[in-house]
């Protein structure tokens, strides 16, 4: 409640975007924080902060956890920045008991995760991973022209460490579910055994303007008709690949859009999803089939571009064991929950063995001012992270705990 008062709306929501001044004053605050917890802490040149609790034999890699605490522009209190949050609360416990572990401990707090003022998104995790080059997020500008590196070092927070050396021996990411699967299941807690794969395409379907009164209609050349087959099969396709198929169409651009012209032009984004890896391809090709049909029957010209893809992240078995451990020793319902938003964690996971835990959000409702959560669900995914980083940091302490 104390963060979300930096960017706070009027409709109870925040408003914090990446590397603007009050994600400066965001980032001061839990660093702040994590001092006064005993934490070291050190930025990398993308503005990733890693906040340190060292660990008896401190030249292992640390167990990390964290998330992001930029928002969207009419976001809420708990998407990212609860994950942050409920690792300082891990680092907080650990003090209060006077608790050592073998492996260090830190919390990230990753650069850009929403994208909602810089592209690509989860920039600073996709910069530490290797999925694209330093110089190519610096070069990222907002509406305004202003680019991530001159923003970064407005707000002080371009660091010395080269992005992807800082080591991690493991990663754990809480968070809220986002979706209605939990709360409508009953259960307190999601173990995440993988995040959905997803490919984006920009479509165009071109025809020709012509009045809509004297235009019979078998001489049309309509690209809005033939773009409604297409947006259908989006949705057919989804369904012939359940349960995890997912087909949308989110936006619509209609030229000229006026009431009495026939449409000369659409251009639309498609979203598949799937996680399976397998599925996720034939959505693809089944997609890419029905869009030479079209053509070949139409005539129109039809462009399909893909713009994004991200393959299905299946998280690390250790990491999900850890975390179904922490799940049974603490006596929680639960169940499992395949994410179907991206995360930082899909990065982290292809540096380090990680997880995910996800708790309840109110209606499944995020990315929205509105957005909830139960204290007695974010609490228990706190306990759940705690025993889960235990459990690899050190295993002896986390069996003893079990025990108990």
């Amino acid at each position: 409640m104390e963060l979300a008062k930096i960017g706070a709306t009027e409709k109870g929501g925040v408003c914090r975007l990446a590397l603007t001044d009050l994600d400066r004053q965001g980032r001061d605050l839990v660093t702040k924080w994590a001092r006064a917890d005993g934490l070291s802490v050190t930025v990398d040149q993308i503005g990733n902060i890693f906040m340190r609790r060292a660990g008896r034999n401190d030249s292992l890699p640390p167990v990390v956890t964290g998330s992001h605490i930029d928002t969207q522009p009419t976001g809420g209190k708990f998407d990212g920045n609860y994950g942050v949050l409920a690792g300082l609360e891990v680092i907080r416990t650990l003090n209060e008991h006077g608790m050592e572990t073998e492996a260090p401990l830190e919390v990230v707090i990753w650069t850009n995760e929403e994208g909602s003022r810089f592209v690509p998104v989860m920039m600073g995790s996709g910069v530490f991973c290797g999925a694209f080059s330093l110089e190519h997020a610096y070069q990222a500008v907002d509406s305004n022209g202003k680019s991530v590196k001159e923003e970064l070092a407005s707000i002080g927070y371009i660091g010395d460490e080269v992005p992807g050396q800082h080591p991690i021996g493991a990663y754990f990411e809480s968070h809220i579910e986002q979706g209605p699967v939990l709360e409508q299941a009953g259960h307190v807690l999601g173990v995440v055994p993988a995040v959905l794969g997803l490919t984006w395409y920009d479509c165009t379907v071109t025809g020709f303007e012509s009045h809509a009164g004297p235009t019979p209609m078998a001489i049309r050349k309509d690209a809005l008709q033939v773009a409604t087959y297409i947006m259908q099969e989006v949705v057919a396709i989804a369904n012939r690949y359940p349960p995890y198929g997912r087909g949308t169409v989110g936006m619509v651009q209609v030229t000229p859009n006026s009431r009495n012209v026939i449409p000369g032009q659409v251009k639309f984004s498609i979203d598949l999803r799937n996680v399976s890896e397998d599925f996720l391809s034939r959505m693809n090709e089944d997609l890419s089939t029905y869009v030479r049909d079209m053509h070949k029957q139409t005539g129109l010209n039809i462009q399909l571009q893909q713009v994004s893809h991200f393959p299905p992240c299946p998280f690390h078995s250790d990491c999900i064991r850890a975390i179904r451990e922490a799940v049974a020793s603490l006596g929680y319902s639960s169940m499992d929950v395949v994410s179907g938003a991206g995360h930082d964690a899909i990065y982290a996971a292809r540096v380090a063995p990680s997880g995910m835990i996800f708790v309840p959000c109110k209606d499944g409702v995020s990315h929205n001012e509105i957005e909830d959560a139960e204290p007695s669900h974010l609490e228990a995914g706190a306990n759940v992270l705690l025993q889960a980083m235990l459990n690899v940091a050190s295993p002896r302490l986390g069996q003893k705990r079990d025990a108990a």
